[in-house]
């Protein structure tokens, strides 16, 4: 039951969107739920790694590496790139950089392993990266618009160390001493946080219901051209540095699947409600892109001949 409501998601995100849209009112009313529920949704994914986990960052490390640099320098840059050929305002610049400056999404190890990518590496890639945003988000956004706008980096770096380390090192020392009895729950752990991010969806769209008609279609077609860029990016950077298609397609979700949850709660403490649209939209287009070309890989299983590597798996 909850592996079937947890693969619904994108299904879910669209039709609580589209009830922010209609009905704001109970939505608005739940907008100060919005840092508990990541840090739950941070503390639930920690809950779900071991120590075995971790040890895997350092199995992998050329594709470790390359997927932290993609992240890290393709994502922002693109946010940046796309929001000056957009024209968007600098609000909508800053929550679309936020949204690329960011760790990777919590939905990103699903699709992994839905599409038959390594699951090792993607769980990796989602430690590590988390753990660097702690410094890499505030300096990032700041050294791209710090020019222009003011950016908080002190408050914001000790925000998301409240909001995502913090939880996740909870998450993981409960798993060393719960983890055989976690791992039969874990399905309902998914569906728990697959609740609280459909809360953060709802309160950001409802927030910004009087921007969606004016601005919503600019800001979707960004969020689309940036996500887009993610997904292609991780999977041709990686067979361009000669990784095989299953860790390729694991930096293809790692890189163009953000942590926008994450993204929208810094730009509500920090900046505008409308520096969070992009978050916003981006939480529910992710997901649902992220679902088709999950889809799409596991419908073409990776080839593995005898005598060769897959390198060249569609």
């Amino acid at each position: 039951m909850f592996d079937a409501f947890n693969r619904l998601f994108p299904v879910w995100a669209l039709l609580v969107a589209v009830a922010a849209v209609l009905l704001p009112a109970p939505l608005l009313a739940l907008s100060g739920w919005v840092s508990p529920l990541l840090m739950l949704i941070m503390f639930l994914m920690g809950v779900t790694l071991s120590r075995a986990d971790f040890a895997a960052v350092f199995r992998e490390p050329r594709a470790l590496v390359l997927g932290l640099v993609l992240h890290y320098t393709l994502m922002p840059l693109a946010a940046w790139g796309i929001s000056l050929l957009l024209g968007l305002s600098p609000e909508l610049t800053i929550g679309m950089l936020l949204v690329g400056a960011v760790s990777s999404g919590t939905a990103s190890n699903v699709m992994c392993w839905i599409s038959g990518g390594n699951v090792a590496l993607a769980v990796s890639l989602a430690i590590v990266s988390t753990l660097l945003s702690v410094v890499l988000t505030p300096l990032i956004v700041w050294g791209l618009v710090g020019q222009s706008v003011s950016v908080p980096i002190s408050a914001m770096l000790v925000s998301i160390a409240k909001l995502v380390l913090l939880p996740v090192v909870l998450g993981v020392v409960v798993h060393q001493f719960l983890g055989a009895r976690i791992k039969r729950w874990e399905p309902c752990l998914a569906s728990l946080a697959v609740l609280a991010i459909l809360v953060i969806i709802g309160v950001v769209v409802a927030a910004n219901q009087s921007h969606l008609a004016r601005l919503g279609p600019l800001v979707a077609l960004a969020v689309i051209l940036h996500n887009g860029v993610g997904l292609a990016g991780g999977y041709w950077g990686g067979r361009l540095c000669g990784l095989d298609a299953s860790k390729s397609r694991t930096l293809a979700f790692e890189v163009g699947m953000q942590n926008s949850a994450l993204a929208v709660t810094l730009a509500q403490n920090f900046f505008s409600p409308m520096s969070a649209l992009p978050g916003a939209l981006f939480s529910v287009w992710h997901n649902i892109s992220g679902s088709l070309l999950a889809a799409w890989w596991k419908r073409h299983p990776i080839q593995r001949a005898p005598d060769s590597a897959d390198k060249n798996a569609p």
